[in-house]
C-alpha cells in the first residue's frame, strides 16, 4: 500500500496571494459579528484557496473556520475566509498569520495592505489595534445599534411598535445617557 503524502513546501504560493487583507468586510459564519472577526485573503486560484484553507485550519487553534468562497470574485480571484473571536489580540495573531505566510509567499508583512470598512491602511500593528473593532461590545454599539436607529425609524414611519436595542448596557453608558437625557 502506497501513501500520498501532499504539504506546503517553501514559496508554493509565490506570487498567488493578493497582498490585500480585509476585516469585517464579509459576514461571520461560525457565529455573530459582534463576536467574530473576519479575515480575508484574495489570492488567484481554487487549489491556492483550498491550500490555504486546509494550512490555516490545521495549523492555528484560534481559527474558528476558513473557508474558500463559493465562486470566483473575478477571473483568477478567490476569496479565502479565516473567522476568529473577537479579542483584544485579534491584530497580533493576523500580523503573525502574516509572517508565518511568508514562507510560503515570500511576502513579508510590510507589503500587504490592510483594508477596514472600505479604507486602506498599512499592514501595522498599532493601526490594526486602532482600526479593527475588538470588543463585542463596542463593535455592537459602533456597527449594529446605527443599522437598528434605521429600521426603528422606518417602523415609526410606518406605523409599526419601535424595538428596543437587544444590546446590554453596561452601568457607565447608562449613566452617560442618563446625564444626556437619552
Amino acid at each position: 500500500m502506497t501513501i500520498l503524502s501532499e504539504s506546503l513546501n517553501y514559496l508554493d504560493m509565490e506570487n498567488q496571494v493578493i497582498p490585500l487583507v480585509s476585516i469585517d468586510e464579509y459576514a461571520a459564519k461560525m457565529g455573530e459579528d459582534k463576536d467574530i472577526v473576519t479575515v480575508t485573503f484574495t489570492v488567484k486560484s481554487k487549489l491556492v484557496a483550498e491550500d490555504l484553507v486546509t494550512w490555516f485550519e490545521r495549523g492555528y487553534d484560534f481559527i474558528l473556520d476558513a473557508s474558500v468562497s463559493d465562486g470566483e470574485l473575478s477571473p483568477n480571484k478567490w476569496l479565502v475566509f479565516v473567522e476568529m473571536e473577537r479579542r483584544s489580540w485579534v491584530a497580533r495573531r493576523v500580523i503573525g498569520l502574516l509572517k508565518d505566510l511568508e514562507t510560503l509567499t515570500g511576502m513579508p508583512v510590510e507589503e500587504y495592505t490592510l483594508n477596514i470598512d472600505g479604507e486602506d491602511y498599512p499592514m501595522e500593528l498599532e493601526i490594526m489595534k486602532q482600526k479593527i473593532i475588538l470588543n463585542p461590545a463596542k463593535y455592537e454599539i459602533e456597527k449594529e445599534e446605527p443599522i437598528n436607529d434605521e429600521l426603528n425609524e422606518m417602523r415609526l414611519k410606518a406605523g409599526l411598535d419601535y424595538k428596543e436595542s437587544e444590546t446590554p448596557k453596561d452601568e457607565y453608558i447608562k449613566s452617560l445617557q442618563a446625564s444626556a437625557g437619552i
